[in-house]
């Protein structure tokens, strides 16, 4: 009979062991409600970064920087996340157009914009992530979106 107490003994510390371990680890792996992001452009008409990591309803404050000389009537940039879906030629070639509205286009085909920066400037938006999935962002100064480009993947 002590045998069978001891036994249930040392199953019940171990079993309070491994629950305590569980929690543990998954406090340990807690996301962050909230994500700070840098993207740098310059004058070479590049993102420093094609893609971009987050979770699903995270906070994103992202920055964009433009690290180039140019003024932004030359050389603007900035950061366009598009909805999934959305084609993204069809969207620039409308954002083209929407020179008096810093080329971002008229209609609902956009999650989150940062304003036209010229070299040195800054600027830094706040959204929250959407769902998870896939999500094109680009420049949508004309002719920029071909090569300023990259994906918002949300886990």
């Amino acid at each position: 009979m002590k045998k069978i107490y001891l036994l249930s003994f040392i199953l019940l510390i171990g079993c309070s062991n491994t629950a305590k371990n569980k929690t543990d680890s998954k406090s340990q792996t807690k996301v962050p409600k909230e994500i700070l992001i840098e993207l740098s452009s310059s004058d070479n008409m590049l993102f420093d970064k094609k893609f971009i990591y987050v979770n699903s309803r995270q906070k994103i404050t992202l920055t964009l920087n433009h690290i180039g000389e140019f003024d932004k009537k030359i050389m603007g940039h900035n950061f366009v996340l598009l909805k999934k879906g959305v084609d993204v030629t069809e969207y620039a070639t409308r954002a083209m157009k929407a020179r008096d509205n810093e080329y971002i286009a008229e209609g609902d085909d956009v999650i989150a914009h940062t304003k036209l920066i010229g070299g040195g400037e800054s600027d830094t938006i706040i959204f929250d992530a959407p769902e998870k999935g896939s999500y094109i962002y680009i420049c949508s100064f004309p002719g920029h979106y071909g090569v300023m480009r990259g994906i918002l993947i949300v886990k």
